[in-house]
């Protein structure tokens, strides 16, 4: 077990998502002496300093790293943000300093059995579903991870032998599972799509990171594969852990699938019925293989096929993701922030779109190095009218989009331009903010831009 108790420890990004506040707020409780050290400046940094007010003993050195610190440090332990290319964290390497993260703090310490979520997209929804699942099952059930709700160090020391903990794990998460040589005793890989090739050298870096989360699994532990998904379904052959397969269609395998009608759970010695597909009350085609995944890993966990027939029929939407927020004057608004990626941006107007062509969509932003030809297909398809936010990848869409009608570009005000939307907007329309890019051109994520897309629908003046 790392010993964090009067060690000299540097905590390299604080952020603002809230994830380096639990980790600092761990780390001093649990004793360390602390110099916390981010890029940004205390301006910047203000509401997460905020959070951090009542621990008075803890330095920060903001609007830059230094070399002194890591030197100074008798461990360091990154943020998300902070590339593992950094160059701090090259010298700490150089210097032999130990180097953590929260996931690798975390599976450290961590007493109770672990179902970890990994993929492009569909993590959050694929945890939080199997999070209700198991919840049913065992009352101590915690969901956290990756997830804006609840961070993995807020609830690391309460977290008892008994207790079921679902984790969403990005890419750079699982990063730090090989330095503690851990794994989760069920992991789930919901699919993988290109994405943050603005963070790794190529797609095959980024597809390799994903593969932390089975590396150190036992004989004992059980995958969750997309069978539907052909880079995930040739991962059995690198495993040495148990199996199972999700898709629509019958995979064959030990698993989960579709069949007249039926979520069927297939095991070693038979096949039973887990629900009706007409019982899932959670909408859009592209959350069935979502719903399957959750099916296969409760399943596992040992909750009984009644319990997960509750959860289907639960209604609930996650914030941000595909996300109703109102009807003004028969208009729909929809928020989905969290639409950082073509794929995602292509999965809403699928969920959507109609053949009444009437989608007007708000888009783009930052560019991470991906490709927009398939979503501008699309985008003809289901949208009457494209406006684009200002950001480098909003110029490659709207030379995918050649040749479309209704297409306004290079648009910064988000208030402004909701307003102007709602104006010109015919009843039966749906306004859909699906950014299909990142949120950091103009926000400091995509949660404080989803805000301020709320903030304009609600401020709407009819």
């Amino acid at each position: 077990m790392i010993t964090i108790k009067d060690k000299n420890i540097l905590l390299l990004g604080l952020g603002l998502h809230g994830g380096g506040v639990a980790t600092a707020r761990w780390l001093h409780k649990n004793g360390a002496k602390l110099i916390v050290s981010d890029l940004k400046d205390k301006e910047s940094l203000s509401l997460s300093l905020d959070n951090l007010s009542k621990q008075k003993d803890i330095s920060y050195v903001l609007g830059k790293h230094r070399e002194r610190d890591v030197k100074w440090a008798d461990i360091v332990v990154y943020n998300p943000g902070v590339p593992k290319e950094s160059e701090y964290l090259n010298l700490a390497r150089k210097l032999k300093k130990p180097i953590y993260n929260e996931a690798s703090l975390f599976f450290d310490r961590c007493k109770a059995r672990i179902i970890a979520v990994t993929g492009t997209r569909g993590k959050s929804t694929t945890a939080v579903l199997i999070a209700s699942m198991c919840k049913k099952k065992n009352s101590r059930t915690i969901l956290a991870g990756n997830i804006k709700t609840s961070f993995m160090l807020d609830v690391l020391d309460r977290a008892k032998e008994e207790d079921l903990i679902v984790l969403e794990l990005s890419s750079w998460q699982l990063e730090g599972l090989d330095v503690v040589k851990k794994a989760p005793h069920i992991a789930v890989v919901t699919n993988l799509h290109p994405d943050h090739l603005n963070r790794y050298k190529n797609l095959a870096n980024y597809y390799c990171s994903k593969k932390e989360i089975f590396k150190h699994q036992k004989e004992s532990h059980y995958i969750v594969l997309n069978d539907a998904d052909k880079v995930v379904r040739d991962w059995q052959k690198e495993v040495c852990s148990r199996t199972l397969l999700f898709s629509k269609k019958d995979h064959k395998g030990i698993g989960s699938f579709v069949k007249k009608g039926k979520i069927i759970f297939r095991s070693e010695k038979s096949e039973e019925v887990v629900a009706s597909v007409k019982d899932v009350a959670l909408e859009g085609e592209h959350n069935f293989e979502n719903i399957l995944a959750a099916v296969t890993a409760s399943k596992i966990a040992g909750v009984k096929n009644s319990d997960i027939k509750k959860t289907l029929k639960e209604e609930f939407v996650l914030e941000g993701r595909q996300e109703k927020i109102a009807d003004k004057n028969h208009i729909i608004f929809i928020n989905d922030t969290t639409s950082t990626t073509p794929i995602a941006g292509i999965a809403a107007l699928e969920r959507f779109g109609n053949k009444k062509k009437n989608i007007i969509l708000i888009a783009g932003g930052a560019d991470k190095e991906l490709e927009y030809a398939d979503w501008a297909k699309q985008v003809k398809k289901y949208c009457k009218k494209v406006y684009l936010l200002e950001g480098s990848a909003s110029r490659k869409m709207r030379s995918s989009l050649s040749g479309i009608r209704g297409l306004s570009d290079n648009h910064n005000d988000l208030g402004i331009l909701v307003q102007n939307i709602s104006e010109k907007a015919d009843k039966g329309d749906i306004v859909l903010f699906s950014p299909a890019a990142a949120s950091f051109n103009m926000w400091n994520h995509e949660f404080e831009r989803g805000d301020s897309f709320n903030n304009a629908v609600e401020n709407i003046q009819l």
